[in-house]
């Protein structure tokens, strides 16, 4: 079987770092990489990571999808551009249509028909048109606050509320999500911010608590969410970032599930860069109220950085071999570290590049 060939759409912080993590991998090549960045655009990626080449073949880093993504050029390709179903659409669809897996870090992505039902049957119906599969995934939503949870009730004979929290450390994320966070911005500009949806807070509440309600068999009414800004009292920056003392560190934000006029699901998520500046401890929590109840505590949290870049790694064999159509992470075997070859994970029946 040939090496896994990968392209990787957008290279800033999530998809530069998958390209380091595949290139410490056996049985994977990437063949290709689009990114506008015109700082990165033209030279190889290797320069850019500051990585040794050695014998390994020169990817340019192209602002053109035509020149980067040519039909069944890719088994898979990696999207790390967007966080919304519909930004994201065209790319996904571009790339299905030639005629290689797609694998998006987009949040609303995890479980699109929470938000974008229509686009969701679209890219179905595209995905199974040119015999591939579509995913989205990452740490959260994608693993900590839905699929750790729905693994977790399956030791339940019976659930009755669930309760979960992801305290986290922005700092390893780019600039999108700081912008989405309304990092460095002044508490009135994030409160007008979350008026006009132009700081979005985390996207993926309404994604994780259907995949969850979904996945047990709840009938969901509604999901209510709440964003208010983290003020920093102390200077922070990041590779990213810069917070004046006085302004927004991050966001909290819940998000409430409500089943037959019944709360039953409920997420706190309080995310800001370095909250170590402020005392502020990180770890991921779950409180599962059934029989038996669960209490999971994971400190600190599960870095979402590489959390985030390895879910996507590790979900390429399982996208391979999965039919084709669009699936969510209820649909594919849950990833694990890959420490052989990637080939060895494949299904010799799989969409591979011949």
């Amino acid at each position: 079987m040939n090496n896994v060939k990968v392209g990787i759409w957008g290279f800033g912080a999530m998809g530069s770092g998958m390209a380091e993590m595949l290139l410490k991998k056996t049985g994977v090549d990437i063949v290709s990489i689009c990114d506008r960045n015109e700082h990165r655009v033209g030279k190889d990626m290797f320069d850019v990571l500051e990585i040794e080449k050695g014998d390994r073949a020169s990817v340019i880093i192209t602002a053109d999808p035509e020149e980067a993504f040519k039909e069944k050029s890719c088994d898979v390709v990696l999207l790390a551009t967007d966080s919304f179903t519909r930004h994201a659409f065209e790319k996904i669809k571009f790339i299905a249509e030639r005629k290689m897996n797609v694998i998006s870090t987009a949040e609303e992505m995890a479980y699109p028909k929470a938000q974008e039902p229509e686009l969701a049957k679209e890219i179905d119906k595209i995905a199974k048109e040119n015999n591939i599969t579509v995913l989205g995934t990452g740490i959260n939503p994608g693993f900590v606050l839905d699929l750790l949870i729905l693994a977790l009730t399956g030791t339940c004979e019976t659930v009755d509320h669930i309760k979960a929290a992801r305290v986290n450390d922005l700092s390893p994320f780019g600039k999108a999500v700081m912008i989405e966070q309304g990092v460095g911005v002044t508490k009135d500009e994030f409160e007008s911010g979350v008026k006009d949806n132009s700081i979005a807070g985390h996207v993926g509440f309404p994604e994780s608590i259907m995949m969850i309600t979904d996945g047990i068999g709840w009938n969901l009414d509604k999901v209510d969410e709440t964003r208010e800004p983290i003020m920093s009292t102390v200077h922070r920056e990041t590779k990213y970032a810069e917070v004046m003392p006085g302004n927004v560190a991050g966001c909290r934000q819940c998000g409430f599930g409500y089943v037959d006029g019944e709360l039953k699901i409920e997420m706190e998520h309080p995310q800001q860069i370095l909250p170590h500046l402020e005392g502020q401890e990180t770890g991921d929590y779950v409180w599962i109220k059934g029989n038996p109840n669960i209490n999971l505590e994971i400190k600190p949290e599960i870095p979402g950085g590489i959390g985030t870049i390895a879910m996507v790694v590790n979900s390429i064999p399982h996208v391979m071999n999965a039919h084709s159509g669009l699936k969510t992470m209820l649909d594919i075997p849950v990833p694990r570290a890959i420490m052989s070859d990637m080939r060895n994970f494949i299904e010799e029946s799989s969409k591979i590049v011949k």
